[in-house]
């Protein structure tokens, strides 16, 4: 994993469920296949409302129409991030349009657990309600072992709470990885 993450910043609300993230419509894909898994960072967020985006209107979409990569390095959420349904596609997706990190001030918990096991995205929570201080397009800054994010545009430092005892398994790539690397599985 890499520990600092430098970006371009896409905010949404609260309450972003799975459903948003990855529209049911978009589960035909194969994740296993390389040519379908790139369909899913193509429809990553493609469910959220327009006001729900940081703007009102809409007109900053996560991934532009016809194409597989996203223009923003790191996802801003309020609370609740990734409620609903367990589909552990919601982070697929994200982190396979190319985004690497999703900031929150609390995750539903198996989105959570999706993000670490996977070895998908880094589930990192704010201290501070960043949403209503945060634009669409800011440049951030993401310390993961110093537990900060440093908004590049506003000039602004904020605390994140540490990883803790799942960093190590977000270290190694994923739970699989982790439990090989532990000597708890045989390599392949």
């Amino acid at each position: 994993m890499q520990n600092i993450i430098r970006g371009k910043v896409f905010v949404l609300g609260d309450n972003i469920d799975t459903d948003q993230i990855i529209p049911a419509k978009f589960l035909s894909y194969n994740p296993s296949d390389p040519e379908e898994r790139k369909y899913f960072g193509m429809y990553a967020m493609d469910g959220v409302p327009a006001g729900q985006s940081g703007l009102p209107d809409g007109t900053i979409r996560f991934v532009r129409p016809n194409e597989f990569k996203t223009d923003f390095a790191i996802v801003l959420g309020g609370k609740n991030f990734g409620c609903g349904s367990s589909r552990e596609h919601a982070p697929l997706a994200i982190a396979e349009a190319g985004a690497r990190v999703v900031l929150a001030e609390f995750y539903a918990r198996i989105f959570f657990r999706n993000c670490v096991n996977g070895g998908y995205l880094v589930p990192c929570e704010t201290v501070d309600r960043l949403v209503e201080i945060t634009k669409t397009g800011d440049e951030m800054i993401v310390d993961i072992d110093q537990s900060l994010v440093t908004n590049l545009t506003r000039n602004t430092t904020h605390k994140l709470k540490p990883l803790g005892d799942v960093k190590p398994i977000i270290d190694a790539g994923g739970v699989f990885q982790y439990a090989r690397e532990a000597g708890m599985l045989k390599s392949m």
